[in-house]
Formats: C-alpha cells, structure tokens, sequence
C-alpha cells in the first residue's frame, strides 16, 4: 500500500511539472512576436459551396512587425495588398489606394495581421483561445465571440512550429478557406524596396 502511495505521489508530481512547464498563450505569443520581418510563400485556397473546386491562389508575403503586411498575389491575378494598422491598401498605377474599412474583408485582415504577429490579447477580445500541442508543433482553434464574429465564423484553426504554417477560417455558411504558409524565413530588416511600400 505505501509503494501504491509513493507511485501515486510521483505520477501526480509528474502531471504538476508537465502542467507547469505547458505550452501557453503568452509563450506562443513571444514566439511568434520575435523575428522582426518575415518573408514566404502563400496557396490560398477558397472552397465554395456553390463551386467543385476550390479557387487557388499563389504568391509572396512580407510580414514586418513594425509595419504590418504586404500580401503580394501572383496567380490567378497580379495584385499587391498592403495590411496595417491603419486599414488595407491595394496597388495601383496611381500608387496604394487606402480601401473601404467597413467590410467584413477588412475584419478578416485585420483578425489575420493579428494571427500571424501572435497578438493573443487582441484576439482574446474577440474569440475563445484554445491551444494545443509545444513550441515546435501547436495548434490553436479560435472560437468568435461576438455576434458580428459568429455570423461569419465557426471556428478558425491555426497550426504552426516556430512560425505560423496553416490557417484555416470555417465560415457559418459552409464556405471556408485554407491558407497554407510555405518557405517561410525570419529576417532582420527589410529591404528598401520593402520598407518604401510600407511607408509610401
């Protein structure tokens, strides 16, 4: 009986360690916050109730922590996104264009830039956080809390290691998306040609 006890006592210590050495919000939050730019490739992939196929698109994105996000689309179109603070801009012959600020494309921008800076707090204004898994392999499910939210969303699934690898938006009327985050790299600063996008 005392060998029982003494067995039971060490599993319960085992569980109190691993609980206190757990993989938390905050730790994914620095993880993610720490490389100043980071530059990759996007497939972006939109699955349409109404269309058998999904529509696939490609290209390349620059991730700034003082900036925010330059989303460059190659295929099926080229177009360049700027996503920031102060809203979305598109590319223009003229230059970057400042977009309406009041569509639920803007929310979803803006719930992205969030994601992939690793702004927890800002995200746990509006959702319920879910975290699973270590530093090297996580997945969080975002769950909306706000009305406006639950009319768009079901649920978000976030995957990632050291960076964010996977996000997938499951919309309440059955459409969703699937954005896979591939060759992505840290880098210290960006390059002029970068930084006079984001600050043109």
């Amino acid at each position: 009986m005392n060998r029982l006890y003494h067995l039971l006592f060490a599993v319960a210590l085992l569980g109190l360690s691993s609980l206190a050495n757990a993989f938390d919000l905050q730790q994914l939050s620095t993880q993610l916050g720490k490389p100043s730019v980071i530059h990759g490739d996007f497939i972006q992939e939109k699955h349409l109730r109404a269309l058998p196929q999904p529509l696939t698109s490609k290209g390349k994105f620059v991730l700034a922590k003082d900036y925010g996000l330059l989303w460059l689309l190659a295929t099926p179109l080229k177009q360049d996104y700027r996503i920031s603070t102060v809203g979305i801009a598109r590319r223009d012959a003229n230059g970057w264009q400042l977009l309406p600020n009041k569509s639920a494309g803007a929310e979803q921008n803006r719930l992205f830039l969030a994601v992939l800076q690793g702004d927890s707090s800002g995200l746990q204004r509006d959702f319920d956080l879910q975290l699973k898994g270590d530093a090297q392999a996580w997945q969080l499910t975002l769950t909306p809390r706000s009305l406006l939210l639950q009319q768009v969303f079901k649920q978000i699934n976030i995957d990632g290691g050291e960076l964010v690898q996977r996000i997938e938006l499951l919309e309440t009327q059955g459409d969703s998306t699937l954005l896979r985050m591939i060759n992505s790299s840290a880098a210290g600063t960006l390059s002029d040609a970068e930084h006079h996008d984001f600050v043109d």
